[in-house]
């Protein structure tokens, strides 16, 4: 089974971040891997990634005409592609050197169809020691809560996810005007959609395999209390939006929700009477202002939707 992960990226400033990503795909333990690096629009940094993978055999280059977007190129990376399945990462993560032999395990063992991992964080500019466990995901990062173990689930991170190929371009691909349709640049969830839809034509969810592990970057800005409120309403947000776009496009969320008020919460809550620490206290708090921040959002999207 041959396996080619689309790897996108479009700035220089992030040119050593995406040479580490690269790398990480190159030297996987699974050996039959190919790797698509599409540039989005910036013909100075796509020369600067020729002079570096020209040579390699196991390396496919493009460059867009222009600035298409993430989605729009990871489509064209897999048109490109000639695995039997194709995997997505981002230019600001690192594979675990086993990531694709577990991803390929997922698909001979469980028949899947779709097929993604577990997201670690690596905190670039340190663990800031307010933010919970079951708020990850706002920083790209698999939350407390999200599954067990192994097992069936709706979608994963959209830098460690993978389908099929043929069921990858049977569904269409990424719908190109998620973040912009009815002109909103702040609808997320490319990967959400996606997965609902193969949901809906398929009858078939994604494997979540934890040991194909993926570790994303936290930059310096993604642990700013601001910015992580602000991401907390726009994902409540977009999280409205979806399900307006996709057939059960909130039950995920609407479980989460349900074990973060009722376990989660009382959990953090008896916790801190009997071990009352500042960082407990901090986490607590921010777990209920996220929250209400992802309410706020969700109601707006009820309006806008």
């Amino acid at each position: 089974m041959k396996v080619s992960v689309v790897l996108c990226t479009y700035s220089e400033d992030m040119y050593e971040h995406f040479r580490e990503a690269a790398e990480s795909v190159l030297e996987q333990t699974y050996d039959d891997v190919e790797l698509m690096i599409v540039v989005d629009g910036n013909d100075e940094l796509f020369e600067q990634v020729r002079d570096e993978y020209s040579d390699r055999e196991d390396v496919v280059l493009h460059c867009n005409d222009e600035n298409v977007g993430l989605l729009e190129s990871r489509n064209t990376g897999a048109e490109l592609a000639t695995g039997d399945v194709v995997a997505f990462i981002d230019d600001d993560a690192v594979a675990d050197k086993e990531w694709v032999e577990e991803l390929v395990e997922s698909y001979e063992k469980h028949d899947a169809l779709a097929a993604g991992g577990k997201m670690t964080p690596e905190w670039v500019a340190g663990k800031p020691a307010f933010l919970p466990e079951e708020f990850y995901w706002l920083v790209g990062v698999t939350h407390r809560g999200f599954a067990d173990g192994p097992g069936w689930v709706r979608n994963t991170f959209g830098s460690n996810i993978s389908f099929r190929a043929d069921v990858f371009e049977e569904l269409g691909g990424f719908d190109v005007e998620i973040g912009g349709r009815q002109g909103d640049a702040n609808l997320q969830g490319g990967e959400t959609e996606l997965c609902a839809r193969l949901a809906s034509e398929w009858d078939e969810r994604v494997w979540y395999n934890p040991d194909a592990e993926v570790a994303h970057k936290i930059f310096d800005y993604r642990t700013d209390p601001k910015w992580l409120v602000d991401r907390a309403f726009w994902q409540g947000y977009s999280k409205r939006a979806m399900s307006q776009l996709v057939e059960e496009g909130g039950d995920q969320e609407g479980a989460f929700l349900r074990q973060l008020l009722l376990d989660f919460v009382p959990q953090r809550s008896v916790s801190l009477v009997r071990q009352p620490s500042w960082t407990q206290f901090e986490q607590l708090v921010m777990l209920v202002v996220f929250t209400a921040a992802v309410g706020f959002g969700f109601l707006y999207g009820m309006v806008r939707y």
